[in-house]
């Protein structure tokens, strides 16, 4: 998407989250991978930096960024332009080195000493070690709608994009993270990918999506189900709208659409988020002309990481961004009619990806 004045001040990314299970205790734990790419007209032989602490510029760079939660880790390894393959048309797939990711499959190692870390503020990140080789399936997808389409992307007129290719996702493969190893098992992985682009990123930053829910009515896990809420403040063509939110419910195969840029639905939404002593906590009701989706959703701090990106002008807006991968909370789902509702389900969610963030106020 790094074309026209994007190629000069623009990101693209590609975001994979799933959960594996440690090989020898069993353990879940989620992680997750992203190819993030930025400002391609302004490459230099090496990468800049726009947090670099003596020479800061307007960065250019592919970014392989990987890491886990619950003792959360974020791992930056940065490649400049001249090495990156890039096939930018669809089917997409982007390599450097022994870092490769396509719609199809993945595979990479980022590696960070505690000397590096501390040696460069600039690559915001942790120290650790993280190796993956995964096949991805991209079951369900989350289209948007008129606002990433062919025309709204030509003219750039939202600063930030954003499309759910694969909010419902399989992983299969291995992860090794410090040493251990852990399996990624295609129907226990809970995956997720999307991918986001644009000139600058929203505030407030919300998303929330996971596919492993349970019905409190019948007890039975929901096998063809899938949630994913995404959004904030938008802007279009630089003029920030009221706060909006895109969300989508795949329930059971019947798909609930909650899209404000679908005016003709009926749309309308209200939703809080807010950090308390030691966790995040959502609340969202978004509403269409004949369902209602109430979503309530937890995690708690200790598990979550302050998830680091710089904007393509080289400013870093979001120092409080949190960023988790195993929430928890539920979901009352409505059929509306007139003024009366009829609950269809309430349905208990894990394994949620879940952000948020607003910018600074300085």
């Amino acid at each position: 998407m790094l074309k026209g004045k994007l190629a000069h001040q623009g990101y693209d990314w590609w975001w994979h989250s799933f959960t594996a299970v440690n090989r020898l205790t069993q353990e879940e734990k989620p992680f997750f991978i992203e190819f993030f790419v930025c400002n391609p007209a302004i490459a230099e032989e090496a990468p800049t930096f726009g947090q670099h602490p003596v020479n800061p510029k307007k960065p250019s760079y592919l970014m392989v960024k990987a890491g886990c939660w619950k003792t959360p880790m974020q791992l930056h390894r940065f490649v400049p332009w001249k090495d990156i393959t890039l096939k930018a048309d669809a089917p997409y797939s982007i390599q450097a080195d022994d870092c490769f990711c396509s719609d199809t499959m993945t595979y990479g190692c980022v590696s960070v000493t505690g000397q590096q870390a501390e040696d460069h503020p600039e690559w915001m990140c942790d120290a650790g070690t993280i190796e993956w080789n995964l096949t991805i399936s991209k079951e369900v997808a989350f289209h948007v709608g008129y606002g990433a389409g062919k025309l709204f992307r030509d003219l750039n007129a939202f600063e930030m994009y954003w499309h759910a290719e694969g909010m419902k996702s399989m992983y299969e493969g291995t992860v090794t993270l410090n040493g251990e190893v852990y399996d990624v098992i295609r129907d226990r992985s809970y995956g997720y990918a999307d991918k986001n682009w644009g000139s600058n990123f929203t505030s407030p930053w919300i998303w929330l999506s996971s596919c492993s829910m349970t019905s409190k009515l019948t007890g039975k896990k929901l096998e063809n189900s899938v949630f994913d809420i995404g959004g904030g403040r938008p802007k279009v063509f630089g003029v920030a709208l009221d706060r909006k939110l895109l969300g989508a419910f795949w329930y059971e195969g019947e798909e609930y659409e909650y899209n404000f840029s679908k005016f003709w639905t009926g749309v309308k939404t209200v939703f809080d988020a807010k950090e308390t002593e030691d966790r995040i906590v959502w609340d969202i009701t978004q509403e269409n002309t004949n369902s209602v989706m109430e979503t309530h959703i937890e995690c708690f701090k200790k598990d979550m990481l302050l998830v680091n990106y710089e904007s393509p002008d080289g400013k870093k807006r979001h120092n409080r961004l949190w960023n988790g991968g195993n929430g928890t909370g539920t979901i009352r789902l409505y059929k509306k009619n007139d003024k009366n509702r009829t609950l269809i389900d309430e349905i208990l969610c894990d394994h949620v990806g879940c952000e948020y963030g607003e910018y600074d106020s300085k």
